[in-house]
């Protein structure tokens, strides 16, 4: 596990700029304490009950009527969401979701869009939830973004989540683009 964790540091320091490198680092590692932790079964929840959350998401392709825009090619950009969902009971909820951007280009880096980002949580069992969220972005943009969620439930007060967000925008002239994403973070 340490060898990963070198090995994508090392990454980090020589594709994604030294900004980002800190917290996505200190992500990391709080993820690997918590996922070394003995497992036990977690205890029922009561309804309704409130998880707050914060990951690191890394947008990976943008396809649009255009040739497709990789991350990390010319440009880094990460997103840092940080959000509350309110469980009205195991299946049903709802998720607002605040997203600052950074993106690093040309040895500059700077938030460059804020994502506001409410959603209908639906639990699909197992862990897995689907998030059905409306965006709005500072940047003119405005689309929906389904996204699907596994949570690992730990006992203790933490879990750690893994998701594959597929952002649809439209607006701010223009042409309406889809994006694959991959976010992972821990729910409090």
């Amino acid at each position: 596990m340490l060898t990963m964790l070198h090995a994508y540091s090392t990454l980090c320091r020589a594709v994604f700029f030294r900004p980002i490198w800190l917290p996505t680092t200190s992500l990391l590692l709080t993820l690997v304490t918590f996922a070394t932790c003995a497992q036990q079964t977690p205890a029922p929840h009561d309804y309704p009950r409130m998880v707050l959350y914060q990951g690191i998401l890394h947008p990976i392709v943008t396809f649009s009527q255009d040739a497709p825009v990789v991350n990390f090619k010319n440009f880094y950009q990460v997103g840092f969401p940080v959000g509350v969902n309110i469980w009205k009971t195991a299946n049903i909820g709802y998720s607002l979701e605040i997203v600052p951007f950074i993106r690093s280009e040309a040895g500059v880096s700077r938030v460059n869009n804020v994502l506001f980002h409410p959603g209908v949580l639906v639990g699909l069992g197992k862990g897995f939830t689907l998030a059905n969220r409306l965006a709005f972005e500072t940047g003119g943009r405005y689309g929906v973004t389904p996204v699907l969620n596994k949570t690992f439930r730990r006992p203790g007060p933490v879990n750690y989540f893994l998701a594959v967000p597929i952002p649809v925008r439209f607006g701010n002239d223009r042409p309406a683009t889809i994006t694959l994403g991959f976010q992972f973070g821990l729910a409090f």
